[in-house]
């Protein structure tokens, strides 16, 4: 199977060894975003909702390199720090997935890269 890389300076560089994105299949598959601003490499601050934002900016980024938008996601990852920021992390994701909304999954986790509160993957259709 053929696969192709994405990579675009309007979101965050790999922070390890790893690709923004890889088309593969009819699918992108992309990596989990970290609220890393792209202009700065500074992780954004004020808390979940707002690095919530941030990583859905970037993962909008990694889409739009190849074409694509929102609409194309069919499925997302959400990974946050603290379940009692789910409420505030939801009500910023919706902003940025829409109905049809894709499947989803939300995990609490321990820790994140770099000190994240929120990270989100996603896999989009080509």
């Amino acid at each position: 199977m053929k696969k192709e890389v994405v990579s675009t300076a309007e979101a965050p560089a790999a922070v390890g060894p790893y690709s923004q994105a890889i088309c593969a299949g009819g699918l992108l598959f992309l990596s989990g975003q970290i609220p890393l601003d792209p202009a700065t490499g500074n992780m954004v601050q004020g808390g979940a909702a707002a690095q919530a934002a941030q990583c859905c900016k970037n993962v909008l980024a990694i889409l739009k390199a190849r074409g694509l938008d929102a609409a194309q996601v069919v499925k997302t990852t959400v990974f946050i720090t603290d379940m009692k920021e789910f409420g505030a992390v939801n009500e910023v994701y919706k902003q940025y997935f829409t109905a049809p909304c894709p499947a989803r999954s939300c995990v609490q986790v321990a820790a994140l890269p770099l000190g994240a509160q929120v990270e989100i993957e996603a896999v989009a259709v080509l």
